[in-house]
């Protein structure tokens, strides 16, 4: 199993107010419904008042690398994806998970 995890920072004037935040969020919340490779599926924005602290966070869990491969070229993906570039940069870890 595989957990794909992104973190996203807003860019300087972008904030939950924005229009295009709100479409970026809404967006992340379909991800798991309309791509079938995801196991898991969990969206969320941050409470953390950090400094250091992201915006907003993605977690999905997938069956192995092939299903990765395919959930990252899935055309809804590749469209949620694209409205985060938008106005936010990110960073993602995916991890291998074994056992319970």
């Amino acid at each position: 199993m595989i957990r794909h995890i992104v973190l996203f920072k807003f860019n300087p004037g972008i904030g939950w107010d924005h229009p295009e935040a709100i479409a970026a969020e809404r967006s992340s919340q379909q991800v798991g419904d309309r791509v079938p490779q995801l196991l898991q599926w969990r969206t969320g924005r941050n409470i953390s008042e950090r400094s250091i602290a992201y915006d907003f966070v993605a977690i999905g869990l997938l069956q192995n690398e092939e299903a990765l491969m395919d959930y990252l070229n899935h055309p809804f993906h590749r469209k949620s994806s694209e409205l985060w570039k938008k106005i936010s940069s990110w960073v993602i870890a995916d991890l291998t998970e074994t056992g319970p």
